[in-house]
């Protein structure tokens, strides 16, 4: 299974002591009816649409090559046969209506963005926090972090 990132707050204060970088893992087996985090869930990326924040522009439909997305009187209309979540009508949507939860970020990469913090989470006493979906699900990539 490949270790997919669905956000990574900065400036994170609810996680723990301090400052903190808070990073987001795709997958979770656990079923919480409390869940805080659904877009978390799936192990898999996944195409999420927001109605409320599409203005009808059809750069998302114009930028699918495979013409799965459609505008329709009630937004955009994704058929999931043929969708292949590559995230090609994500990059030019101007309000983020249309995004993709679910990359992959190296383990290298990761460490960087991490790196970048560290004055800010040494000054506050911060530091990382792993939350998901479920990170232990990835313990050979968090053991490599």
């Amino acid at each position: 299974m490949e270790t997919l990132i669905f956000d990574i707050k900065r400036f994170a204060i609810n996680d723990g002591p301090g400052i903190r970088i808070t990073i987001f893992f795709k997958g979770c087996p656990l079923s919480c009816k409390w869940c805080h985090n659904p877009e978390g869930i799936s192990a898999k990326a996944q195409k999420m649409y927001d109605v409320d924040k599409c203005i009808g522009c059809n750069l998302c439909v114009d930028a699918c090559e495979l013409d799965a997305c459609i505008l329709t009187e009630n937004g955009i209309v994704t058929d999931a046969n043929i969708c292949q979540v590559c995230g090609k009508c994500e990059d030019p949507c101007p309000t983020k209506a249309t995004e993709i939860s679910g990359k992959i970020i190296s383990e290298n990469e990761l460490m960087k963005t991490i790196k970048r913090e560290t004055l800010l989470m040494d000054k506050s006493e911060g530091g990382v926090t792993f939350s998901g979906g479920e990170p232990l699900m990835h313990n050979n990539y968090l053991l490599k972090i």
